[in-house]
Protein backbone atom coordinates (compact mmCIF):
# COMPACT_ATOMS: atom_id res chain seq x y z
CA UNK A 1 0.00 0.00 0.00
CA UNK A 2 2.83 2.34 0.93
CA UNK A 3 4.53 1.57 -2.39
CA UNK A 4 1.36 2.52 -4.32
CA UNK A 5 1.07 5.82 -2.43
CA UNK A 6 4.76 6.45 -3.08
CA UNK A 7 4.30 5.80 -6.82
CA UNK A 8 1.25 8.07 -6.98
CA UNK A 9 3.17 10.74 -5.07
CA UNK A 10 6.10 10.56 -7.49
CA UNK A 11 3.70 10.68 -10.45
CA UNK A 12 1.91 13.75 -9.07
CA UNK A 13 5.21 15.41 -8.24
CA UNK A 14 6.56 14.76 -11.76
CA UNK A 15 3.33 16.04 -13.31
CA UNK A 16 3.47 19.22 -11.20
CA UNK A 17 7.10 19.80 -12.19
CA UNK A 18 6.26 19.37 -15.88
CA UNK A 19 3.24 21.65 -15.62
CA UNK A 20 5.24 24.24 -13.72
CA UNK A 21 8.09 24.10 -16.21
CA UNK A 22 5.68 24.41 -19.13
CA UNK A 23 4.00 27.38 -17.44
CA UNK A 24 7.34 29.11 -16.88
CA UNK A 25 8.39 28.45 -20.48
CA UNK A 26 5.08 29.83 -21.76
CA UNK A 27 5.39 32.87 -19.52
CA UNK A 28 8.96 33.42 -20.67
CA UNK A 29 8.12 32.99 -24.33
CA UNK A 30 5.00 35.11 -23.94
CA UNK A 31 6.92 37.84 -22.14
CA UNK A 32 9.61 37.97 -24.79
CA UNK A 33 6.95 37.85 -27.52
CA UNK A 34 5.00 40.78 -26.03
CA UNK A 35 8.14 42.80 -25.38
CA UNK A 36 9.37 42.42 -28.95
CA UNK A 37 5.88 42.95 -30.41
CA UNK A 38 5.73 46.31 -28.63
CA UNK A 39 9.14 47.22 -30.02
CA UNK A 40 7.92 47.00 -33.62
CA UNK A 41 9.57 43.75 -34.69
CA UNK A 42 7.66 41.47 -37.04
CA UNK A 43 6.37 38.09 -35.88
CA UNK A 44 8.95 36.38 -38.10
CA UNK A 45 11.76 38.31 -36.42
CA UNK A 46 10.39 37.50 -32.97
CA UNK A 47 10.17 33.81 -33.76
CA UNK A 48 13.68 33.87 -35.21
CA UNK A 49 14.90 35.33 -31.92
CA UNK A 50 13.08 32.63 -29.96
CA UNK A 51 14.56 29.98 -32.26
CA UNK A 52 18.01 31.17 -31.26
CA UNK A 53 17.12 31.00 -27.57
CA UNK A 54 16.06 27.35 -27.72
CA UNK A 55 18.91 26.18 -29.97
CA UNK A 56 20.98 23.48 -28.32
CA UNK A 57 18.07 22.21 -26.23
CA UNK A 58 16.67 19.28 -28.26
CA UNK A 59 13.70 18.54 -25.99
CA UNK A 60 12.69 22.18 -25.86
CA UNK A 61 13.12 22.49 -29.64
CA UNK A 62 10.90 19.44 -30.11
CA UNK A 63 8.19 21.08 -27.99
CA UNK A 64 8.42 24.59 -29.41
CA UNK A 65 8.82 23.72 -33.13
CA UNK A 66 5.14 22.86 -33.78
CA UNK A 67 4.00 25.84 -31.67
CA UNK A 68 6.20 28.25 -33.62
CA UNK A 69 5.02 26.66 -36.89
CA UNK A 70 1.39 27.33 -35.94
CA UNK A 71 2.19 30.92 -35.01
CA UNK A 72 3.97 31.41 -38.34
CA UNK A 73 0.97 29.99 -40.19
CA UNK A 74 -1.46 32.12 -38.15
CA UNK A 75 0.48 35.30 -38.80
CA UNK A 76 1.30 34.43 -42.40
CA UNK A 77 -1.74 36.13 -43.96
CA UNK A 78 -0.98 39.56 -42.51
CA UNK A 79 2.69 39.28 -43.47
CA UNK A 80 1.78 38.25 -47.00
CA UNK A 81 -0.60 41.21 -47.24
CA UNK A 82 2.05 43.63 -46.03
CA UNK A 83 4.60 42.23 -48.44
CA UNK A 84 2.17 42.13 -51.36
CA UNK A 85 1.40 45.82 -50.83
CA UNK A 86 4.96 46.65 -51.87
CA UNK A 87 5.55 47.11 -55.61
CA UNK A 88 7.01 44.08 -57.36
CA UNK A 89 9.07 45.15 -60.33
CA UNK A 90 9.04 42.75 -63.26
CA UNK A 91 11.76 43.47 -65.83
CA UNK A 92 11.51 42.66 -69.54
CA UNK A 93 11.84 38.92 -70.17
CA UNK A 94 15.24 37.51 -71.06
CA UNK A 95 16.05 37.11 -74.76
CA UNK A 96 14.63 34.09 -76.53
CA UNK A 97 17.01 31.19 -76.64
CA UNK A 98 18.40 30.20 -80.00
CA UNK A 99 18.87 26.66 -81.20
CA UNK A 100 19.91 24.41 -78.30
CA UNK A 101 21.46 21.07 -79.11
CA UNK A 102 19.83 18.13 -77.41
CA UNK A 103 21.98 16.38 -74.85
CA UNK A 104 23.96 13.28 -75.59
CA UNK A 105 26.51 11.09 -73.92
CA UNK A 106 27.36 11.89 -70.31
CA UNK A 107 24.84 14.72 -69.92
CA UNK A 108 21.96 12.60 -71.23
CA UNK A 109 23.01 9.88 -68.80
CA UNK A 110 22.24 12.22 -65.88
CA UNK A 111 18.53 12.31 -66.65
CA UNK A 112 17.96 8.81 -68.05
CA UNK A 113 17.72 6.97 -64.69
CA UNK A 114 14.89 9.28 -63.60
CA UNK A 115 12.71 9.09 -66.73
CA UNK A 116 9.50 7.01 -66.72
CA UNK A 117 9.67 3.98 -68.98
CA UNK A 118 9.40 4.60 -72.72
CA UNK A 119 10.47 8.25 -72.74
CA UNK A 120 13.54 7.65 -74.90
CA UNK A 121 11.70 5.65 -77.57
CA UNK A 122 11.94 7.71 -80.81
CA UNK A 123 8.75 8.79 -82.59
CA UNK A 124 7.10 6.20 -84.77
CA UNK A 125 8.44 6.27 -88.36
CA UNK A 126 4.86 6.75 -89.55
CA UNK A 127 4.13 9.73 -87.28
CA UNK A 128 2.80 12.99 -88.70
CA UNK A 129 4.61 16.29 -88.25
CA UNK A 130 2.39 19.36 -87.93
CA UNK A 131 4.20 22.61 -88.74
CA UNK A 132 2.99 25.82 -87.09
CA UNK A 133 4.17 29.34 -87.89
CA UNK A 134 3.46 32.55 -89.80
CA UNK A 135 4.62 30.99 -93.08
CA UNK A 136 3.51 27.42 -92.36
CA UNK A 137 0.27 25.69 -93.44
CA UNK A 138 -1.00 25.86 -89.84
CA UNK A 139 -0.92 29.42 -88.48
CA UNK A 140 -2.58 28.81 -85.10
CA UNK A 141 -1.40 26.74 -82.14
CA UNK A 142 -4.98 26.05 -81.08
CA UNK A 143 -5.73 24.63 -84.54
CA UNK A 144 -2.68 22.39 -84.30
CA UNK A 145 -3.87 21.14 -80.89
CA UNK A 146 -7.26 20.20 -82.35
CA UNK A 147 -5.63 18.41 -85.30
CA UNK A 148 -2.95 16.49 -83.40
CA UNK A 149 -3.31 12.74 -82.89
CA UNK A 150 -1.48 10.23 -80.71
CA UNK A 151 2.15 9.85 -81.78
CA UNK A 152 2.36 13.15 -83.70
CA UNK A 153 5.11 15.77 -83.61
CA UNK A 154 4.01 19.42 -83.45
CA UNK A 155 6.74 21.87 -84.50
CA UNK A 156 6.33 25.61 -83.84
CA UNK A 157 8.64 28.05 -85.58
CA UNK A 158 10.74 30.24 -83.29
CA UNK A 159 9.33 33.71 -82.70
CA UNK A 160 6.84 35.71 -80.64
CA UNK A 161 3.19 34.64 -80.73
CA UNK A 162 0.24 36.72 -79.54
CA UNK A 163 -3.46 35.98 -79.68
CA UNK A 164 -4.48 32.46 -80.63
CA UNK A 165 -1.88 30.63 -78.52
CA UNK A 166 -3.96 28.82 -75.87
CA UNK A 167 -4.52 25.07 -76.17
CA UNK A 168 -5.60 21.89 -74.39
CA UNK A 169 -3.56 18.76 -75.13
CA UNK A 170 -4.98 15.31 -74.38
CA UNK A 171 -3.01 13.11 -76.76
CA UNK A 172 -0.54 10.32 -75.99
CA UNK A 173 3.09 10.05 -77.13
CA UNK A 174 3.07 13.64 -78.34
CA UNK A 175 6.14 15.81 -78.93
CA UNK A 176 5.61 19.60 -79.05
CA UNK A 177 8.72 21.60 -79.81
CA UNK A 178 9.92 24.99 -80.88
CA UNK A 179 12.22 24.78 -83.89
CA UNK A 180 14.99 27.20 -84.84
CA UNK A 181 14.96 28.50 -81.25
CA UNK A 182 12.25 29.02 -78.67
CA UNK A 183 8.65 29.87 -79.55
CA UNK A 184 7.46 32.56 -77.12
CA UNK A 185 3.74 32.59 -76.27
CA UNK A 186 2.08 35.69 -74.75
CA UNK A 187 -1.29 35.10 -73.09
CA UNK A 188 -2.57 38.67 -73.70
CA UNK A 189 -5.57 38.00 -71.45
CA UNK A 190 -6.55 34.66 -72.99
CA UNK A 191 -6.47 31.24 -71.34
CA UNK A 192 -7.44 27.63 -71.99
CA UNK A 193 -10.46 26.60 -69.90
CA UNK A 194 -9.89 29.61 -67.65
CA UNK A 195 -6.82 27.85 -66.22
CA UNK A 196 -3.62 28.35 -68.18
CA UNK A 197 -1.98 29.05 -71.50
CA UNK A 198 -1.84 25.30 -72.03
CA UNK A 199 -3.76 22.56 -70.23
CA UNK A 200 -2.10 19.13 -70.44
CA UNK A 201 -4.04 15.97 -69.57
CA UNK A 202 -2.78 13.36 -72.01
CA UNK A 203 -0.63 10.27 -71.75
CA UNK A 204 3.07 10.81 -72.37
CA UNK A 205 3.77 14.34 -73.64
CA UNK A 206 7.09 16.14 -74.12
CA UNK A 207 7.26 19.93 -74.49
CA UNK A 208 10.52 21.65 -75.39
CA UNK A 209 11.74 25.07 -76.51
CA UNK A 210 8.53 26.94 -75.58
CA UNK A 211 8.18 30.11 -73.44
CA UNK A 212 4.97 30.74 -71.46
CA UNK A 213 4.33 34.39 -70.61
CA UNK A 214 1.94 36.62 -68.65
CA UNK A 215 -1.00 34.32 -67.88
CA UNK A 216 -3.83 35.89 -65.84
CA UNK A 217 -7.24 34.39 -65.00
CA UNK A 218 -10.18 35.47 -62.86
CA UNK A 219 -9.27 33.36 -59.80
CA UNK A 220 -5.66 34.68 -59.81
CA UNK A 221 -4.32 31.18 -60.40
CA UNK A 222 -3.40 31.35 -64.08
CA UNK A 223 -0.49 29.10 -65.01
CA UNK A 224 1.83 28.85 -67.95
CA UNK A 225 0.94 25.15 -67.96
CA UNK A 226 -1.76 23.38 -65.93
CA UNK A 227 -0.75 19.72 -65.80
CA UNK A 228 -3.66 17.49 -64.82
CA UNK A 229 -2.89 13.92 -65.85
CA UNK A 230 -0.32 11.70 -67.56
CA UNK A 231 3.46 11.92 -67.82
CA UNK A 232 4.93 15.28 -68.79
CA UNK A 233 8.52 16.14 -69.70
CA UNK A 234 9.47 19.84 -69.93
CA UNK A 235 12.77 20.72 -71.63
CA UNK A 236 14.36 24.11 -72.24
CA UNK A 237 11.23 26.14 -71.47
CA UNK A 238 10.68 29.52 -69.78
CA UNK A 239 7.79 30.36 -67.43
CA UNK A 240 7.76 34.12 -66.92
CA UNK A 241 5.39 36.55 -65.12
CA UNK A 242 2.46 34.15 -64.80
CA UNK A 243 0.25 33.90 -61.71
CA UNK A 244 1.66 30.37 -61.36
CA UNK A 245 4.60 29.21 -63.40
CA UNK A 246 3.56 25.58 -63.72
CA UNK A 247 0.71 24.15 -61.62
CA UNK A 248 -0.27 20.49 -61.34
CA UNK A 249 -3.15 18.44 -60.00
CA UNK A 250 -2.97 15.78 -57.26
CA UNK A 251 -3.01 12.85 -59.70
CA UNK A 252 -0.97 10.18 -57.89
CA UNK A 253 -0.34 8.11 -61.03
CA UNK A 254 1.26 11.02 -62.91
CA UNK A 255 4.88 12.07 -63.21
CA UNK A 256 6.63 15.31 -64.12
CA UNK A 257 10.17 15.84 -65.40
CA UNK A 258 11.63 19.36 -65.78
CA UNK A 259 14.99 19.88 -67.43
CA UNK A 260 17.02 22.97 -68.39
CA UNK A 261 14.10 25.32 -67.77
CA UNK A 262 13.62 28.70 -66.08
CA UNK A 263 10.87 29.93 -63.75
CA UNK A 264 10.93 33.65 -62.97
CA UNK A 265 8.68 36.45 -61.64
CA UNK A 266 5.68 34.16 -61.26
CA UNK A 267 3.09 34.59 -58.50
CA UNK A 268 -0.04 36.64 -57.97
CA UNK A 269 1.37 38.20 -54.80
CA UNK A 270 -1.07 36.38 -52.51
CA UNK A 271 1.36 33.83 -51.10
CA UNK A 272 -0.61 30.92 -52.57
CA UNK A 273 0.89 30.97 -56.08
CA UNK A 274 4.47 30.10 -56.87
CA UNK A 275 7.17 29.75 -59.52
CA UNK A 276 6.49 26.00 -59.46
CA UNK A 277 3.62 24.33 -57.59
CA UNK A 278 3.44 20.55 -57.83
CA UNK A 279 0.59 18.60 -56.27
CA UNK A 280 0.62 15.03 -55.00
CA UNK A 281 2.09 13.38 -58.08
CA UNK A 282 3.78 10.01 -58.11
CA UNK A 283 7.15 11.55 -58.90
CA UNK A 284 8.90 14.81 -59.73
CA UNK A 285 12.35 15.18 -61.27
CA UNK A 286 13.92 18.62 -61.75
CA UNK A 287 17.38 18.89 -63.31
CA UNK A 288 19.61 21.80 -64.36
CA UNK A 289 16.89 24.44 -64.01
CA UNK A 290 16.75 28.00 -62.65
CA UNK A 291 14.12 29.35 -60.23
CA UNK A 292 14.20 32.98 -59.12
CA UNK A 293 12.17 36.06 -58.15
CA UNK A 294 8.86 34.56 -57.08
CA UNK A 295 6.26 37.18 -56.13
CA UNK A 296 5.68 36.49 -52.39
CA UNK A 297 5.11 32.75 -52.99
CA UNK A 298 7.76 30.04 -53.00
CA UNK A 299 10.36 29.42 -55.66
CA UNK A 300 9.67 25.69 -55.58
CA UNK A 301 6.79 23.88 -53.86
CA UNK A 302 6.10 20.18 -54.26
CA UNK A 303 3.75 17.69 -52.62
CA UNK A 304 4.98 14.83 -54.82
CA UNK A 305 5.53 11.45 -53.19
CA UNK A 306 9.03 11.18 -54.70
CA UNK A 307 11.17 14.26 -55.41
CA UNK A 308 14.56 14.23 -57.15
CA UNK A 309 15.97 17.77 -57.25
CA UNK A 310 19.35 17.74 -58.99
CA UNK A 311 21.90 20.42 -59.96
CA UNK A 312 19.56 23.41 -60.02
CA UNK A 313 19.78 27.08 -59.05
CA UNK A 314 17.07 28.29 -56.65
CA UNK A 315 18.13 31.88 -55.95
CA UNK A 316 15.84 34.72 -54.94
CA UNK A 317 18.50 37.38 -55.58
CA UNK A 318 18.25 41.17 -55.37
CA UNK A 319 14.68 42.41 -55.75
CA UNK A 320 13.21 38.98 -55.06
CA UNK A 321 10.68 38.45 -52.30
CA UNK A 322 9.98 34.75 -52.32
CA UNK A 323 8.96 33.01 -49.12
CA UNK A 324 10.58 29.56 -48.96
CA UNK A 325 13.12 28.71 -51.61
CA UNK A 326 12.23 25.02 -51.41
CA UNK A 327 9.02 23.81 -49.77
CA UNK A 328 8.13 20.13 -49.42
CA UNK A 329 5.08 20.59 -47.17
CA UNK A 330 3.95 16.95 -47.05
CA UNK A 331 7.33 15.28 -46.76
CA UNK A 332 7.77 12.24 -48.94
CA UNK A 333 11.07 10.87 -50.17
CA UNK A 334 13.32 13.65 -51.43
CA UNK A 335 16.83 13.69 -52.85
CA UNK A 336 18.20 17.25 -53.00
CA UNK A 337 21.63 16.91 -54.61
CA UNK A 338 24.08 19.47 -55.99
CA UNK A 339 21.88 22.58 -55.90
CA UNK A 340 22.57 26.26 -55.16
CA UNK A 341 19.75 27.49 -52.90
CA UNK A 342 19.87 31.14 -51.83
CA UNK A 343 17.49 33.27 -49.79
CA UNK A 344 17.55 37.01 -50.40
CA UNK A 345 17.53 39.92 -48.00
CA UNK A 346 13.93 41.00 -48.61
CA UNK A 347 12.14 37.77 -47.78
CA UNK A 348 9.59 37.81 -44.95
CA UNK A 349 10.44 34.21 -44.15
CA UNK A 350 13.71 33.22 -42.57
CA UNK A 351 13.55 29.56 -43.67
CA UNK A 352 15.40 28.43 -46.80
CA UNK A 353 14.15 24.81 -46.99
CA UNK A 354 10.96 23.65 -45.29
CA UNK A 355 10.06 19.96 -45.04
CA UNK A 356 6.81 18.53 -43.69
CA UNK A 357 5.28 21.75 -42.38
CA UNK A 358 1.73 20.66 -43.29
CA UNK A 359 2.06 17.05 -42.12
CA UNK A 360 3.45 13.91 -43.70
CA UNK A 361 1.28 12.21 -46.30
CA UNK A 362 3.68 9.91 -48.16
CA UNK A 363 4.36 6.27 -47.35
CA UNK A 364 8.00 7.12 -46.62
CA UNK A 365 9.33 10.39 -45.26
CA UNK A 366 13.06 10.87 -45.60
CA UNK A 367 15.07 13.84 -46.82
CA UNK A 368 18.54 13.51 -48.32
CA UNK A 369 20.53 16.75 -48.61
CA UNK A 370 23.87 16.24 -50.31
CA UNK A 371 26.46 18.62 -51.75
CA UNK A 372 24.26 21.70 -51.82
CA UNK A 373 25.36 25.31 -51.34
CA UNK A 374 22.79 26.82 -48.95
CA UNK A 375 22.89 30.61 -48.55
CA UNK A 376 20.83 32.84 -46.25
CA UNK A 377 21.45 36.53 -46.92
CA UNK A 378 18.71 37.70 -44.54
CA UNK A 379 20.31 39.11 -41.42
CA UNK A 380 19.48 37.67 -38.03
CA UNK A 381 18.47 34.17 -37.11
CA UNK A 382 17.12 31.77 -39.63
CA UNK A 383 16.91 28.17 -40.68
CA UNK A 384 18.73 26.58 -43.58
CA UNK A 385 16.37 23.67 -42.99
CA UNK A 386 13.23 23.54 -40.86
CA UNK A 387 11.48 20.27 -40.01
CA UNK A 388 8.74 21.11 -37.48
CA UNK A 389 7.84 17.56 -36.45
CA UNK A 390 9.75 14.61 -35.07
CA UNK A 391 9.78 11.19 -36.67
CA UNK A 392 11.45 12.27 -39.91
CA UNK A 393 14.84 11.02 -41.03
CA UNK A 394 17.12 13.71 -42.46
CA UNK A 395 20.49 12.77 -43.93
CA UNK A 396 22.69 15.78 -44.63
CA UNK A 397 26.21 15.39 -46.06
CA UNK A 398 28.80 17.68 -47.63
CA UNK A 399 26.59 20.76 -47.68
CA UNK A 400 28.14 24.23 -47.59
CA UNK A 401 26.26 26.66 -45.33
CA UNK A 402 26.70 30.39 -45.90
CA UNK A 403 25.17 33.20 -43.88
CA UNK A 404 22.70 33.26 -41.04
CA UNK A 405 20.97 30.30 -39.47
CA UNK A 406 21.16 26.67 -38.46
CA UNK A 407 19.33 23.42 -39.08
CA UNK A 408 16.10 23.18 -37.08
CA UNK A 409 15.34 19.47 -36.90
CA UNK A 410 13.83 18.22 -33.60
CA UNK A 411 15.21 14.67 -33.88
CA UNK A 412 16.34 12.34 -36.64
CA UNK A 413 19.14 14.44 -38.18
CA UNK A 414 22.21 12.58 -39.41
CA UNK A 415 24.79 15.18 -40.43
CA UNK A 416 28.24 14.52 -41.85
CA UNK A 417 30.76 17.09 -43.10
CA UNK A 418 28.26 19.95 -43.33
CA UNK A 419 30.55 22.97 -43.20
CA UNK A 420 30.13 26.71 -42.81
CA UNK A 421 31.90 29.25 -45.00
CA UNK A 422 32.06 33.03 -45.05
CA UNK A 423 31.04 35.11 -48.08
CA UNK A 424 34.69 36.03 -48.60
CA UNK A 425 35.39 32.44 -49.62
CA UNK A 426 33.46 32.92 -52.86
CA UNK A 427 34.19 34.67 -56.13
CA UNK A 428 31.16 36.97 -56.54
CA UNK A 429 28.52 36.08 -53.92
CA UNK A 430 26.53 39.28 -54.51
CA UNK A 431 25.87 37.99 -58.03
CA UNK A 432 25.15 34.45 -56.82
CA UNK A 433 28.46 33.18 -58.17
CA UNK A 434 29.40 30.78 -55.38
CA UNK A 435 32.53 29.31 -56.91
CA UNK A 436 35.24 29.02 -54.29
CA UNK A 437 38.33 31.14 -54.77
CA UNK A 438 41.69 29.45 -54.51
CA UNK A 439 43.58 28.67 -52.43
CA UNK A 440 40.64 27.00 -50.69
CA UNK A 441 40.67 26.89 -46.90
CA UNK A 442 41.92 23.47 -45.85
CA UNK A 443 38.86 22.76 -43.70
CA UNK A 444 36.61 22.93 -46.79
CA UNK A 445 37.21 19.39 -47.98
CA UNK A 446 34.88 16.74 -49.36
CA UNK A 447 34.25 13.45 -47.57
CA UNK A 448 32.85 10.47 -49.41
CA UNK A 449 29.54 9.65 -47.70
CA UNK A 450 29.07 6.23 -46.15
CA UNK A 451 26.94 3.88 -48.23
CA UNK A 452 25.07 3.05 -45.01
CA UNK A 453 23.53 6.54 -44.91
CA UNK A 454 21.39 5.92 -47.99
CA UNK A 455 21.31 2.26 -49.06
CA UNK A 456 20.80 2.00 -52.80
CA UNK A 457 21.11 5.76 -53.32
CA UNK A 458 24.10 7.69 -54.65
CA UNK A 459 24.81 10.83 -52.61
CA UNK A 460 27.92 11.74 -54.62
CA UNK A 461 27.45 14.58 -57.16
CA UNK A 462 28.32 13.84 -60.77
CA UNK A 463 27.65 17.31 -62.18
CA UNK A 464 27.34 20.96 -61.15
CA UNK A 465 24.84 23.68 -62.10
CA UNK A 466 25.97 26.29 -64.63
CA UNK A 467 24.24 29.66 -65.05
CA UNK A 468 21.66 30.29 -66.18
CA UNK A 469 20.04 26.84 -66.66
CA UNK A 470 22.58 24.31 -67.69
CA UNK A 471 24.72 21.60 -66.15
CA UNK A 472 28.33 20.52 -66.48
CA UNK A 473 29.36 16.91 -65.89
CA UNK A 474 32.26 16.55 -63.45
CA UNK A 475 35.44 15.13 -64.92
CA UNK A 476 36.87 14.06 -61.56
CA UNK A 477 35.71 13.12 -58.08
CA UNK A 478 34.42 16.01 -55.94
CA UNK A 479 37.01 17.79 -53.81
CA UNK A 480 34.89 20.37 -51.95
CA UNK A 481 31.57 20.51 -50.13
CA UNK A 482 28.72 22.37 -51.78
CA UNK A 483 27.29 22.38 -55.28
CA UNK A 484 30.29 23.71 -57.22
CA UNK A 485 33.59 21.97 -57.81
CA UNK A 486 34.99 24.38 -60.41
CA UNK A 487 37.10 27.08 -58.75
CA UNK A 488 36.91 30.74 -59.76
CA UNK A 489 39.57 31.92 -62.22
Amino acid sequence: MAKRRSSRYRYKKTKLILLGTSFLVLMGVGGVFMEYRASGYSVAEILNYLDRRVEGHPRLEKWTAPVFARIRAWDGESEFQAQAAQPFLVPPPPPRWGVVALKGGEEQALIEPYLPGGWLIPPSPVHRTLHVGPTEPIKSISVAASMARDGDVVQIDAGDYHGDVVASWGQNDLLIQGVGGNARLFADGSSAEGKALWVVRGGRIRIENIDFMNTRVSDRNGAGIRFEKGDLWIRNCLFFANENGLLTSDEENSSLVIENSEFAYNGAGDGFSHDLYVGKLKSLVVLASYFHHANVGHLFKSRAIQNDILYNRLTDEMGGRASYELDLPNGGTALVLGNIIQQGTDTENSTVISYGEEGMSGPDNVLYLASNTLVNDKEGAGAFLRVPKAGVRVVSVNNLLVGYGEYHVPVGLVSSNDLKADWQAFYRPLRQDYRLEGPVDEHLHYETPSALLAPGLDLVPHAEPVAPRQVSVLKRSPAYPGALQTLAP
